[in-house]
């Protein structure tokens, strides 16, 4: 289910908010909470409304002024907006990387030297018995 979809009506909100329906066209219209609209104009609720509704419910009886509370909303807002904005961010970075063409691929020479590899290609397979000396031993 999604959270932003806008399902309850303004009674049913009302209560699961735990306020009374006035109170609810009050935020609405100085712009607290913002429910959505169907063709006919009337409101509709998400998950994410009744939420925020909790949220203004809790900063009052803290103590905030409704626009103390409509500023921390927004902030949260943003945050939320900002952390889906780095999710598709780091997505498309991650594609941008994979399907990069003549990415470098190296690997390691039998003399401990790196090979510089052309992307799909294997390194070359080797037989070779190496004794490995550590410096300072003889």
């Amino acid at each position: 289910m999604d959270e932003n979809q806008p399902i309850f009506t303004i009674s049913m909100a009302a209560e699961l908010a735990g306020m009374h329906p006035q109170t609810l066209r009050q935020y609405d219209r100085i712009g607290l909470v913002q429910p959505g609209r169907t063709a006919g104009q009337s409101r509709r609720y998400s998950m994410r409304n009744v939420a925020q509704l909790r949220e203004v419910a809790r900063l009052s009886a803290e103590g905030l002024s409704l626009e103390g509370i409509r500023r921390v909303l927004d902030l949260e807002n943003q945050n939320d907006a900002l952390r889906v904005r780095v999710r598709e961010l780091e997505a498309t970075l991650a594609d941008a990387l994979l399907n990069q063409p003549g990415r470098r691929v190296f690997a390691a020479g039998p003399a401990g030297d790196v090979e510089s590899l052309r992307a799909g290609t294997r390194a070359r397979r080797r037989t070779d018995v190496v004794v490995w000396r550590p410096f300072g031993r003889d």
